[in-house]
């Protein structure tokens, strides 16, 4: 094996700029495992090979930023929904577009391909609706109503007669697809749903949720018949093995394998990738990709080293010493029914024959045939590597399209990664000579780019004459949160040798993002010679550590201050309620204590009542105008538990009739609700400003505005 001789279970396999701006979403090909498909607010979905660093092809005319993918069963086909609620469909091998697909009024947020025929597809949106598509018509064929907030999954079961979705409503819903109404739905869970999976053989569904739990659905009894615990994150993914016998949930940096009947955590293995966007399985390696500002990382695990089977119950002990227990021949059949895989004829008349009655696509959301060919016109597929475009989607006579069905397993790094993380970590600190230079993790930074145009580096240098490579320019300066990060003293200041004219810093961004390549407040020029003639060599490690320990005293302060004041809170909660704990957090002027808090409570709705509403919408209106992405973030979640759970109380009361008599009670909820409904106009005043922004804070907006709607009509 190519991994032969390697101890590592998981490994960075590579890591790369994918766009000219912030990547929103990606896909990897589930058939091959060798395929990726990245989306990004500069509007474009670019081709990838899975561990080669150039790009493919690049899909340019959507005006409005990707925000969902999802490549087809035979990874000939790549679906694209933008934030303006427009679908297009690429027809991979051909190199154009097949059709763009108008009718949902917000940003998609998931896409579901037929696993049987290629002309169906399914997509939700913000709008909370669900649309079920056949690309050879203008029009979607069934709309699906029944969720009250943003759909985030979508997945159709192996013979293509269901369709399950998962929402932020904590619900999962199961669609027949031939009577265009729900099944059943699901409501075990605690928090948003992010995923649905169905097992690849049997009547099973597996769900994963912001609660940290992946549920198991029996869909023949339609009952729960198992819950996952052990993630210490929001679950991500979910991916049956190939025979179905365990499940990988994918969170925050770790991988785990789960067995159920009984609930049982087989293997938990540390990767390191953040937040996992996908998971595919090739020669018995899992590949992981993952997402963070315009870089995309991917993942290898090799599941040969990885625990899949967990031991036999025997009397009620779990023995890890042991295989799985096999049924024996004289129970009959498996423990519940299999899928039968129907023909494409047949599974494409079902659909029809039930979609006949209950088509519903609107003459306004209809496209004409020139406006098709106009946007074909418009869009384009930009091909950057030929050799791999024809050895991929051109497959040769008598010969199989590649990605082939079996490959060579990725080969593990043999050097430490530590060691490549320590060499990147000292690069940022000072220069390194070419000989002194680490070699990088295999294939992991691009060397060279096909089209400048698709994996830009405009947000770098270039690098000078003499030197083959250049270490990138500093992130922009921009001033540190005030209770996490302020400005260190003499870390920021003007230097007396300015830094050469490619290391000027632009403006600093209006918003502060929460996740970020560099530190804030920290000057990439203060790490370096004063002057490149003087002093040839980099900082020796006491200069480069007296540099990062500037302004380390300030922090120390900050946080032992901060940290004082949440116990102050916490006490005050232990000791009343909630509400005196947040008024006391008010109190302290610090809106990052103010965060902190409701970063807890946003997740335990169970917990909030009127009053505390009045007291968090003016913190609201000061978060969503704040710089810092982390706090608008906050504000966001907060404000959408505040319309989900509260405004049919809000409104109701304030359109109650007055009683007869005197009801203090009342008339002090009716004063509550009348300060929040106020509060609450004003909130939607700046969620409409705010709204037009494009890319991910504009997508978060616009859900508020569509979810904030009824107060436009409101009293």
């Amino acid at each position: 094996m190519a991994a032969a001789g390697s101890t590592k279970i998981s490994w960075r396999l590579q890591e790369f700029e994918a766009h000219t701006s912030s990547v929103s979403c990606l896909s990897l090909g589930k058939s091959s495992g060798r395929l990726l498909a990245t989306g990004g607010e500069d509007c474009r979905v670019n081709i990838w090979a899975v561990s080669k660093a150039n790009c493919i092809m690049s899909l340019t005319g959507s005006k409005s930023p990707v925000q969902c993918l999802q490549l087809n069963a035979s990874e000939e086909q790549v679906v694209a929904g933008s934030q303006s609620g427009s679908i297009k469909i690429w027809d991979l091998e051909a190199a154009k577009i097949l059709r763009t697909l108008m009718g949902h009024k917000a940003n998609i947020t998931s896409l579901g391909c037929h696993p049987l025929s290629t002309n169906f597809l399914a997509s939700s949106s913000m709008d909370t609706n669900i649309k079920l598509w056949d690309v050879r018509r203008k029009g979607y064929i069934f709309r699906y109503q029944g969720h009250t907030d943003a759909v985030r999954s979508l997945a159709f079961s192996p013979d293509g007669k269901w369709l399950a979705s998962a929402s932020d409503d904590c619900t999962v819903k199961l669609w027949d697809l031939s009577q265009g109404k729900a099944i059943t739905e699901f409501k075990s869970h605690s928090g948003a749903v992010n995923i649905v999976q169905f097992h690849p053989n049997e009547y099973l569904l597996a769900s994963g949720s912001a609660d940290r739990t992946i549920k198991l659905w029996d869909l023949e009894k339609f009952t729960m018949v198992g819950s996952l615990e052990g993630d210490t994150s929001a679950v991500r993914c979910v991916f049956f093995s190939a025979d179905g016998s365990c499940l990988y949930s994918g969170s925050s940096d770790s991988l785990r394998v789960f067995g159920w009947e009984p609930e049982r955590c087989f293997d938990m293995v540390s990767v390191g990738w953040g937040k996992v966007s996908d998971l595919s399985i090739c020669n018995q390696q899992l590949i992981g990709a993952s997402h963070h500002l315009s870089t995309v990382s991917t993942f290898v695990v090799d599941l040969h080293k990885v625990k899949q089977t967990g031991g036999a119950v025997i009397q009620d002990i779990l023995r890890d010493d042991q295989p799985l227990a096999a049924p024996s021949e004289a129970k009959g059949a498996a423990l519940r029914r299999s899928y039968e895989r129907p023909t494409t004829a047949c599974t494409a008349q079902r659909v029809k024959q039930g979609a006949e009655g209950d088509r519903h696509s609107p003459e306004g959301e209809r496209r004409s045939a020139s406006e098709d060919e106009g946007d074909e016109k418009v869009s384009s597929a930009e091909i950057h590597n030929a050799d791999d475009y024809k050895e991929i989607f051109q497959p040769k006579k008598a010969i199989s399209r590649t990605p082939p069905k079996f490959h060579e397993p990725f080969p593990a790094p043999l050097e430490d990664e530590s060691v490549v993380g320590l060499s990147r970590k000292m690069k940022d600190i000072a220069p390194f000579s070419e000989k002194q230079q680490v070699p990088p993790i295999a294939q992991s930074t691009p060397v060279q780019r096909v089209e400048p145009t698709v994996v830009s580096c405009a947000k770098r240098a270039p690098p000078p004459a003499e030197p083959p490579t250049a270490w990138p320019p500093p992130a922009p300066s921009a001033p540190a949160p005030a209770p996490l990060s302020p400005p260190a003293p003499g870390v920021t200041k003007a230097k007396p040798h300015a830094p050469p004219a490619h290391l000027h810093q632009p403006q600093p961004p209006k918003i502060i993002l929460s996740s970020r390549n560099e530190p804030i407040g920290l000057n990439v020029a203060d790490f370096l010679p004063p002057s490149a003639s003087s002093r040839p060599g980099g900082l020796s490690e006491d200069e480069a550590l007296s540099q990062i320990k500037k302004g380390h005293d300030t922090m120390c302060v900050m946080l032992s201050s901060r940290h004082k004041n949440l116990e102050t809170v916490r006490g005050v909660w232990a000791r009343d309620d909630i509400k005196r704990a947040l008024d006391t957090a008010v109190s302290m002027n610090d809106l990052a204590i103010v965060v902190d808090i409701l970063n807890i409570i946003n997740l335990q709705p169970l917990i909030w009542k009127l009053d505390l509403c009045t007291t968090v919408l003016p913190q609201i209106d000061k978060l969503l105008q704040s710089k810092y992405e982390s706090y608008m973030q906050t504000g966001c979640t907060s404000l959408r538990l505040i319309m989900r759970h509260f405004w049919s109380l809000i409104s109701d009361t304030l359109k109650a009739t007055p009683s007869v008599g005197v009801d203090i009670t009342r008339e002090e909820r009716h004063h509550k609700c009348r300060v929040c409904c106020k509060q609450l106009k004003n909130l939607s005043n700046v969620v409409k400003n705010k709204s037009s922004a494009v890319g991910r804070h504009g997508s978060a907006f616009k859900e508020l505005q569509l979810l904030m709607a009824p107060l436009d009509d409101a009293f």
